[in-house]
C-alpha cells in the first residue's frame, strides 16, 4: 500500500526575523505591543457590538465577524514569533506546523470572502436603502457568514492536504516567521508542479472573484455617493469609503502578491514584509477603520462603560 506521508522530517525550524539580540529585543517589543493593541481594540467591538442592541443589525454583525477572524489571524502566528523573538525557541513540530499553516490559510482565506460579503452589504444600504432590511433579512446574513467559515475552510482543508502529504526528506529550514505555502512547499523533495498548479488556479479563481466583487460594489458606492446632492455628505461618505477601500485592497494585494505565484519566485525578506500586512497590520488596522471612527460604535462603548460603571 502507498504511504500518504513519506516524510522523515520530523519538525521545521522557522527562521524568524532576525537573530541580532539588540534587534530581537526591538521588534519583540514593537509586536507584543501591535498584538495587544489588536487584541483589546478588537475584543472592544465585540463587546460594544454584543451588549448594545442599536448595533444588532447586519453591517455590525458582519464586523462582529471580521474582528473575530482579526482576533484569530494574529494569534496563530504572532505568540509564537515572540516566544522565538524572546527565547529563541524556533522549532516547531511537523504535526505542529500542518495545523498551523491550515488554521492561518483558513482564517485569511474566510476573511478574503468575507470582505467580499461586507462590501455587497455596504452596497446594498447606499445604493438601495428602502430594499435594505428586506434583502439583508437575518437569514440571508446567517448563510452569508457561515458560507464565509465554510469555504475558508474547505479552501484551507484542500492547500493543507496538498501540500502535506508531499515528501520531506531534507532541509526543514522554513524561511519565514510561520508555516505558510510558499516556504514550506519550497522544502519538499517531491516533484511539486501539478499541486502548484492546483493552489494557483484555486487561490486565483476564489481570490480573484472576490476582490472582483468587492471592487464592483465599491465602485456603485461611488458612483451612488458622486450622486449626492449635499457636498457635506459627499466628502463624509467618500471619506469612510475610501479609507474603507485601502485597507481592503492593501489586504487582497498583499495574499495575491503571496499565494497567486509559483514557489520559484518566493523571496524571504520580501514575503516577511508582505505576510505582516495581512498578518499583523490589517487586524489593527479593521477595527480602527471600520468601527471605532464610527459614531454609533463609540456610543455603544461609552453606554456599555456607563452601564458597567453602574453596576459596580
Amino acid at each position: 500500500m502507498q504511504r500518504v506521508n513519506l516524510s522523515t522530517v520530523s519538525e521545521f525550524v522557522l527562521i524568524g526575523l532576525s537573530d541580532a539580540p539588540e534587534v530581537r529585543l526591538l521588534l519583540f517589543v514593537l509586536f507584543l505591543i501591535i498584538y495587544l493593541a489588536t487584541m483589546v481594540a478588537n475584543i472592544t467591538i465585540l463587546i460594544a457590538v454584543g451588549a448594545d442592541t442599536h448595533l444588532h443589525n447586519p453591517m455590525y454583525f458582519f464586523l462582529s465577524n471580521l474582528s473575530l477572524l482579526d482576533i484569530l489571524c494574529p494569534t496563530i502566528t504572532v505568540p509564537r514569533m515572540l516566544g522565538a523573538l524572546l527565547l529563541e525557541n524556533k522549532m516547531i513540530s511537523f504535526t505542529g506546523c500542518l495545523f498551523q499553516l491550515f488554521l492561518f490559510i483558513d482564517v485569511v482565506g474566510t476573511e478574503i470572502f468575507l470582505l467580499a460579503v461586507m462590501a455587497y452589504d455596504r452596497y446594498v444600504a447606499i445604493c438601495h436603502p428602502l430594499k435594505y432590511l428586506s434583502t439583508m433579512s437575518l437569514k440571508l446574513c446567517a448563510h452569508l457568514a457561515i458560507g464565509t467559515w465554510v469555504v475558508g475552510f474547505f479552501n484551507s482543508l484542500l492547500h493543507t492536504s496538498l501540500i502535506f502529504t508531499l515528501f520531506f526528506c531534507d532541509s526543514n529550514q522554513v524561511d519565514q516567521y510561520y508555516c505558510d505555502i510558499p516556504p514550506v512547499l519550497g522544502l519538499s523533495c517531491s516533484p511539486t508542479y501539478s499541486r502548484e498548479l492546483v493552489i494557483l488556479v484555486v487561490a486565483g479563481v476564489l481570490g480573484s472573484g472576490a476582490f472582483v466583487a468587492t471592487l464592483v460594489s465599491y465602485i456603485y458606492i461611488l458612483l451612488a455617493i458622486l450622486s449626492m446632492k449635499s457636498s457635506e455628505s459627499r466628502h463624509k461618505a467618500f471619506s469612510t469609503c475610501a479609507s474603507h477601500l485601502t485597507v481592503v485592497c492593501l489586504f487582497y494585494g498583499a495574499t495575491i502578491c503571496t499565494y497567486m505565484r509559483p514557489s520559484s519566485t518566493y523571496s524571504p525578506q520580501r514575503d516577511r514584509i508582505i505576510s505582516m500586512l495581512y498578518g499583523v497590520l490589517t487586524p489593527l488596522l479593521n477595527p480602527i477603520i471600520y468601527s471605532l471612527r464610527n459614531k454609533e460604535v463609540r456610543s455603544a462603548l461609552r453606554r456599555v462603560i456607563s452601564q458597567v460603571r453602574t453596576a459596580l
